[in-house]
This record gives C-alpha cells, sequence and structure tokens, in this order.
C-alpha cells in the first residue's frame, strides 16, 4: 500500500528543532527496524498497525508541547507504516496519530485526536502521570468508551524521542555469574538511594545513584552477584492513585518497553542506564531487569489510550469473545497478546535490545504465563514466546527467570517451564516460612526444599538452579515485618486494608508490630537470622530483598505498590547501618561462596557409596537416622542434615562437608552430633542463629556431644572428610 507523503507544517508553527527549522519532507523509507532509527541524513520511522487507514507522525519542538509538523506516512508494508525524515537529529521528539475506525464494540479504537507512543519508542521525554488527557473516550459520557472524545490531548501528552545509540562502553564485559553461584538482590532504583547521605542530593533515587560509589560499596560488601531491578520500562502512574496523592512506585504498569523510565533520570535516562550498567558491572554484579510483558498500563476497556490500545488494539491484547473486553490473566484489566506476530516480534525485539544495547544480564519476568498461553490463551511450554526464547542465540546467554504464575485457568506453573528457565519458586516461600513459625507436618517438605525442590524439578531433568529460592520480595512483609506483624496493615494505601494479601504466613512473635518486649525482640532477631541462613544455606538460588540484611520495615504493609516515601524508601539512618544483620547476612553469603556443597548444581540421592558415604544425611535430634514414623509425625519440627563435600568436588579436592541442625518449636532441644560415615573429626560451628556471630575460640563438636538449641534456632558446622 503506498500512500503519497503529505508534510504539513502547522499555523505558526513552521519549525522544528532548532525551532527557526524548516519544514521536514519525507520519503519511503524502510519497513524495518520499527521505531525511530537514526542514520546518516535523517531519522527512519515504522510502526506496526493493521487497524490504520492513515498513519501520522507528529513533530514537536524542544519544550515537548507545540505540535510544528505533521507527517503522513508514505508507504504501509505488511502492515508497517513508514517513512524516513530528513536532516532530523537525535534528540527530536515525535508521536503518531492513527486515522481509522473507532469502533470499540468491534475491539477497534483509532481515535487521531489523540497522541500515541511509538511502541519501539527508546525514550519517553517526560514521566506519566494518569490524567483526563490519556482518555480516548469521553469521560463521563453516557456511552462510556462507545463514544470518541475528539478533543486533541498533543500539547500535553507525553513524547518520544529520537536517540543516539552511540556509547562508549569502553571493556564493559558482562561478569557472566554461573547460576548456581548467583545472589540476587531484588533492589528499587528510586528507593534504594532516595535517603543515602553518602549519595550526591540530585543524584538520589536515580540510576546514577545506583551507580554510585556508596551504593556500589554496600552491595559489595554483602557479596551479592546480581542486581535485579524491579521495572524500569517507562511506565504510568494511575490516575486514581495521583488523585489521592499517591503514584505507581513498583513500576508495574509499563507502556514504553524499550524506554528506561525518565524519573530515575538526572538528565538523560538512556546513557544514564547505561552509566549504571557499566558501573555495576565494573564492580562485577550483574544487572537484571524485572519486565512486564504480560500487560499494559492501559486498563481495561475503561482505561486511558496511551499506544498500543490505539494503534491496534488486537493485535497487541487478547480481546474476549465480545471485542469490546479484554482478556483478563493478570488481574489488571487487560493481557498483551505474546502469540500475535506483532506483539511476540516487539517482545522479542525489545529483550534483545535491553542485551545487546543496554548490555543488562538477564530478565525476571512477571506472571510469565500470562505471556507464555497460545492462541488459545492455554499455558503451553512449546507455544510461540517460549519457543522463540529458546532458539534465540542472544538470549541464550542470559538470564531467564519465570515469576511462574498469573490469575488464569491453570496458571499455576511452578516446575512447569522448560529447561534453560529458573523460576522463582513459591512452595519453597510458603514452606519455609510455614516450618518457622512452627506449623505441623512440614518437616518433610522442608527437607525437599532444602535440598533444591528435586519433586519439582528433578522429573524435568532440569537442575537445582531452576528454583530461585525466595522468603520475602517486593509484594508482600519484609522480612523484618514476616517477624512482626500477623496481619496487614495497608490502611495508608487508602483502600481502607482491602488490597494486599491476606495470608502472609507470619508470625509477629508474641506482639503485633512494634513492642519494647526484650524477650520478643530477641526472638524477632532470632528469627530474621533463621530465615536467612535457611536461604543461603539452601540449594538453588537464593534471592534476598533489598533492605533484608538491615531490617527495613514497611510498617506492615504488604502491599506498599503506590508508596513512594518512607514507607517503601531505604532507612539509611546511622542504627540501621549498624544494623548487626548485616554483617551476619555478609557473613551467610560468604559461607555459601566458601562451601560449594551448598551450591552444587547436582540432585542429592541419600544413596550410600561403596564406603556406605552418602551425599545427604538425615537425622533426629538423638543423632540417629530418621525413621519412617519421625518423618511422618507432624509434631516432629527438629531434624539434623549432613552434606557431604566429597560429592561436591570442586578442581578435584573434596568441598568441607555441613552439618545443620534444626529446632522449630517452642522449646529447648538437646541436639546429639551424629556419627557421619567418612567425618570421625570435629565439627566447627559456624552459624549458631540464637546469637548474632559465632566469635572467640573454634567450638568443636565431635559425634556423640550435644548441643543445646533454643527455641526457634539452627546451627551450621563444617567439617573436612576424611
Amino acid at each position: 500500500m503506498t500512500a503519497a507523503a503529505v508534510a504539513v507544517p502547522l499555523p505558526s508553527s513552521a519549525s522544528h528543532d532548532p525551532d527557526t527549522a524548516a519544514p521536514h519532507g519525507c520519503e519511503s523509507g524502510r519497513a524495518w527496524p520499527l521505531g525511530a532509527t537514526l542514520q546518516a541524513g535523517g531519522v527512519n520511522f515504522a510502526i506496526f498497525s493493521g487497524a490504520a487507514d492513515k498513519v501520522e507522525l507528529c513533530l514537536f519542538d524542544r519544550s515537548g508541547t507545540r505540535e510544528v509538523q505533521r507527517i503522513a506516512l508514505p508507504e504501509c508494508t505488511d502492515h508497517v507504516w513508514h517513512g524516513f525524515v530528513p536532516n532530523l537529529p537525535a534528540g527530536t521528539r515525535y508521536g503518531y496519530r492513527i486515522h481509522g475506525p473507532y469502533d470499540p464494540a468491534n475491539g477497534v479504537r483509532c481515535n487521531p485526536h489523540k497522541l500515541m507512543l511509538d511502541p519501539y519508542a527508546k525514550a519517553h521525554d517526560r514521566p506519566l502521570r494518569g490524567a483526563a488527557w490519556q482518555y480516548a473516550y469521553t469521560l463521563g459520557a453516557e456511552g462510556q468508551d462507545l463514544t470518541m472524545d475528539t478533543v486533541d490531548n498533543a500539547a500535553g501528552a507525553a513524547k518520544c524521542m529520537v536517540v543516539d545509540p552511540a556509547f562508549d562502553w569502553g571493556d564493559d564485559a558482562a561478569p557472566a555469574v554461573p547460576m548456581s553461584d548467583t545472589v540476587f538482590y531484588e533492589v528499587h532504583v528510586r528507593g534504594f538511594t532516595k535517603e543515602m547521605q553518602d549519595v550526591p542530593p540530585h543524584l538520589r533515587g536515580t540510576y546514577l545513584g545506583l551507580a554510585s560509589e556508596p551504593a556500589i560499596r554496600h552491595l559489595k560488601k554483602l557479596g551479592v552477584t546480581s542486581v535485579e531491578l524491579l521495572p524500569i520500562h517507562a511506565f504510568n502512574d494511575e490516575r486514581r492513585l495521583v488523585d489521592m496523592g499517591l503514584g505507581n512506585y513498583w513500576g508495574y504498569n509499563s507502556i514504553g518497553f524499550f524506554a528506561p523510565e525518565p524519573r530515575y533520570a538526572a538528565q538523560d535516562a538512556v546513557g544514564e542506564f547505561r552509566q549504571m550498567v557499566k558501573s555495576l558491572h565494573a564492580a562485577g554484579l550483574e544487572v537484571i531487569l524485572d519486565v512486564v510483558y504480560n500487560h499494559s498500563c492501559e486498563g481495561n476497556h475503561l482505561g486511558p489510550t496511551l499506544s498500543f490500545k490505539g494503534i491496534d488494539h488486537g493485535a497487541y491484547y487478547r480481546l474476549a469473545e465480545d471485542r469490546r473486553y479484554g482478556m483478563d490473566y493478570t488481574g489488571t484489566g487487560n493481557t498483551l497478546d505474546a502469540s500475535h506476530p506483532a506483539m511476540l516480534r516487539l517482545v522479542m525485539d525489545s529483550l534483545r535490545w535491553w542485551v545487546e544495547e543496554m548490555h543488562v544480564d538477564g530478565f525476571r519476568f512477571d506472571l510469565a504465563p500470562a505471556i507464555a498461553r497460545d492462541a488459545n490463551g492455554a499455558y503451553d511450554h512449546r507455544g510461540p514466546f517460549l519457543s522463540a526464547v529458546a532458539q534465540d542465540p542472544v538470549l541464550k546467554r542470559v538470564k531467564l527467570v519465570a515469576e511462574p504464575w498469573d490469575i488464569g485457568d491453570y496458571g499455576y506453573q511452578v516446575g512447569g517451564f522448560p529447561a534453560g528457565w529458573s523460576e522463582w519458586n513459591g512452595r519453597y516461600r510458603d514452606c519455609v516460612r510455614d516450618y518457622w513459625r512452627g506449623m505441623e507436618g512440614q518437616l518433610p517438605e522442608f527437607a525437599a526444599r532444602l535440598c533444591g525442590s528435586s519433586d519439582i524439578y528433578q522429573g524435568a531433568r532440569r537442575r537445582p538452579s531452576a528454583s530461585v529460592n525466595v522468603i520475602t520480595v517486593h509484594d508482600g512483609f519484609t522480612l523484618n515485618d514476616l517477624v512482626s506483624y500477623n496481619d496487614k496493615h495497608n490502611h495508608s494505601n487508602a483502600e481502607d486494608n482491602r488490597d494486599g494479601e491476606g495470608h502472609n504466613r507470619s508470625w509477629n512473635c508474641g506482639a503485633e508490630g512494634p513492642t519494647r518486649d526484650a524477650t520478643i525482640l530477641a526472638m524477632r532477631e532470632r528469627q530474621k537470622r533463621n530465615f536467612l541462613a535457611t536461604l543461603f544455606a539452601s540449594r538453588g538460588v537464593p534471592l534476598l530483598l533489598g533492605g533484608d540484611e538491615m531490617s527495613r520495615t514497611q510498617g506492615g504493609n504488604n502491599n506498599a505498590y503506590c508508596q513512594d516515601n518512607e514507607v517503601s524508601w531505604f532507612n539509611w539512618s546511622e542504627v540501621r547501618r549498624k544494623d548487626p544483620l548485616i554483617a551476619f547476612t555478609a557473613s551467610m553469603i560468604r559461607l555459601r561462596r566458601e562451601l560449594p556443597v551448598l551450591r552444587c548444581d547436582q540432585w542429592l540421592s541419600g544413596q550410600p557409596d561403596a564406603d556406605g558415604r552418602r551425599d545427604v544425611d538425615w537425622f533426629s535430634v538423638w543423632g540417629l537416622t530418621m525413621t519412617e514414623e519421625e518423618w511422618t509425625n507432624p509434631a516432629v519440627r527438629c531434624v539434623a542434615v549432613a552434606f557431604d563435600g566429597r560429592f561436591a568436588p570442586v578442581h578435584g579436592e573434596a568441598s568441607p562437608s555441613v552439618l545443620m541442625v534444626f529446632n522449630a518449636t517452642h522449646e529447648t532441644v538437646t541436639q546429639t552430633i551424629p556419627e557421619v560415615p567418612g567425618h570421625g573429626g570435629p565439627w566447627e560451628l559456624r552459624v549458631f542463629t540464637d546469637v548474632a556471630s559465632v566469635e572467640g575460640e573454634p567450638r568443636m563438636y565431635s559425634a556423640q556431644e550435644t548441643l543445646e538449641l533454643p527455641p526457634f534456632s539452627m546451627a551450621l558446622l563444617t567439617q573436612r572428610g576424611s
């Protein structure tokens, strides 16, 4: 399809950027790559829309408020509208007007009065804050979204920006941390440094703040390997939140899958994001992005129209049988359709962009089953998205982690992703929480989770590193709040405490929230150490929620998605910086690195070898082999386990062996040190969660000696076997 190229200078604005430039003509250009591509002599524009009758490129002045020229893209090839505009520089602000049917009842929502963001835009010129201008229908009209709004919104709309791809990466190299050696640290770009006094004020809460020396120093002190960032794709604050004086802090409300969120930049989001990656790489730290390809910020049929909905609603979204409405597997009102070639191409192009041009090291996929559903809406591990990823040579070299659930039918897919993927292990989280709050009947599953969750992953010939072990993450209680609150306290979210998970598997240790009771406070500190020691001593890949190492609290709010304030920000006060838990966390990560037997990426069998030694052995409090009766007795909540380092050699030498003892009861337990085959020498106490650190002369324990375990405590001992 070919249309005449029409370049229309608007009244009193025969200029572009700089403001005195003459109007630009437009040549045919080409249909690839999609987006705005800076080339020698100008910019090529290409946008997919199978719904449009005409697409106009709109150019704006430097302020982004004055439209100076409209250009009808002259060519349409395979539903891609395209044109080449000579003499346009990097930094040009632009958007699109999509001419075509406005027929929401049939799933088509083109409205040329509304400026659309380019789905492939590499940068936006401002953050998006929900407002009336974002809606393509007349708010308050009797027909709701069936009534097209004809008020032009270009002056107030966010604009896309043409980006110069050049950047001096120097000798940047991916740290390429093996998955089994990885320690994830989940953190929010803004919240991490917003109150970090050592960071220059203008950089706090930004990409460059995260790249600053004080921020990196903290990460290196902990010993984490991979910084997992909450969403940094450009997103929108919901209008209802803005009206209440709140905002979408977490950022799971994406609209720009190629554009870094501008509110985290001091000036240049693209350049500053790249500099952050470069600085973190120089410190040996990987950068993992939490990506939200399952839905957009455009909501349901009554939501805003910013891009996909107004460009080609039926191509980008899954629509219901009544095409006015969308399918909702995400709980947000819409689901992007990665089974459609246009959306699948966007997702794959976006992932490759972030790897090849922004040098990120991997992705965590929010509500991943929603992306992996086929054209009929069924989760399919051989469906379009997962098949495309499996054959992609660029994505083969980065980490791929699924949040393996959505709210649709058969949406809980822990263990259901194919080889090459790891998953947030929600069953690990639930079991470990239940065990340490003293729930009966948890011991068999607790043992399976400690050993890498073979019951979930081994049958599919996946390794323990398929399990990303989580206890706390951004949604839910922080570690401090997990041991301080039985109930959620989300009143500041202005939803009458209705939002957020009601079943948290938490235990407040005897009082709800803050207390001065020394006994309760001591129990809470012990429980925090129990959770952290379990996390870092488990096979699989540990994820630490940023701030848990310094007892970060949200005051019992378990859904702080809209709290861009002190509720969510890290508290870098002197008291928090000196929290003994920081040193404890760092010591556990060091110990994990020192003991390959804890992170060995092989399955344990429990079967004796020719010398009678087992890679894993389980013992009762009496130091005897666990019996079937003890395993099946729901009241048994104490156990000892030995991991034999002989079965986890490093460079041909056996790893030190590990003996762990657990007491999840309200009573002090006397644990007899078992006789472990091949380990005739004494065991050295390395971790004892009743205290913040094991200090002084080494404390050694031989077989048949006893170790007193206070209520809710554990110990870890090591020995080099014979």
